[in-house]
């Protein structure tokens, strides 16, 4: 079922986006109504924003309440949804669920032993067997996808392209453990492989090894890259870059930033830009062929 619907694009209808933190679901937001069609947030209770939530039509959920966001979505008309925006995964004790997550338990217990895709992907085939079809933000608007080359002015030196390939090595192999989707390569020393600390926290943790000495490439060095897990589902857990990610790969000292152009999602690119400029950094979108994926 992942793989008959993952490159569905929308129906009619409003669309529903379940909203994390971050500016991501906004850019959705404001693609998708350019379009003419109309959305509305499901917001996530201590990660979206309110204030910027407020500015959609909207409704606030806690995590474990799928039942009223089936009562919710269906009276608005949705049939069609979108997952988007940051969050840590939740602690199984964190979920307040409500009646209709109450009779899933058993079922969410399992899909929680094992990695994000396994559990994104049994997610989502909940939500379909539940009468709604999951969309990739990227069907939605596709304009959120990063395209090849920079998108500021700064360019990759050839010791930069050389971790550049280091680093999307290490994540092809490392895609069937189902970790991480990023990992920071300088001088081809592996320095970070995301774990459940998500991207922003690895790139604190790259800064405080500067600081402290444990980290000898100069500043200036080393590239954080990011790219999609081989047979991941496409639709609930594509890798991302935002403003905040190019002001963390300043604060950790790094030359750059590259992901895989088509399959990455870039909130706000045009800051993106202007930020990578001021900080001296590049980010760059590079071909899916040179993952050898």
């Amino acid at each position: 079922m992942i793989e008959a619907t993952a490159g569905k694009t929308a129906d009619h209808g409003p669309l529903a986006i379940i909203c994390g933190g971050g500016s991501l679901p906004f850019a959705v937001a404001d693609a998708v109504g350019r379009r003419g069609r109309r959305v509305v947030l499901f917001a996530i209770r201590g990660w979206a924003e309110p204030k910027r939530v407020a500015h959609y039509p909207h409704h606030w959920a806690s995590v474990g309440q799928f039942g009223r966001f089936c009562r919710l979505a269906r009276r608005e008309g949705c049939r069609d949804v979108v997952f988007i925006g940051s969050m840590v995964r939740p602690a199984i004790r964190q979920i307040r669920p409500d009646f209709k997550t109450l009779r899933l338990l058993p079922r969410i217990f399992g899909i929680f032993r094992g990695g994000d895709d396994h559990l994104l992907t049994g997610v989502a085939a909940i939500f379909e067997e539940h009468g709604f079809q999951l969309l990739g933000a990227h069907a939605v608007a596709p304009e959120i996808l990063m395209p090849e080359g920079a998108l500021g002015r700064e360019r990759p030196t050839a010791h930069d392209l050389a971790d550049i390939a280091k680093g999307l090595a290490l994540l092809n192999a490392s895609s069937p453990f189902d970790v991480g989707q990023a990992v920071v390569v300088a001088d081809a020393r592996v320095l970070a492989i995301e774990a459940a600390e998500g991207t922003d926290r690895m790139l604190t943790r790259i800064a405080e090894l500067r600081q402290s000495g444990c980290i000898s490439a100069a500043a200036g060095r080393g590239v954080l890259v990011k790219a999609a897990k081989r047979d991941q589902d496409r639709r609930v857990d594509l890798p991302s870059i935002g403003p905040q990610t190019v002001e963390g790969a300043a604060r950790a000292g790094l030359a750059g930033i590259a992901v895989v152009a088509g399959s990455t999602i870039v909130a706000e690119p045009e800051r993106i830009g202007t930020i990578a400029d001021r900080a001296g950094l590049f980010v760059l979108g590079v071909r899916e062929q040179a993952t050898e994926r």
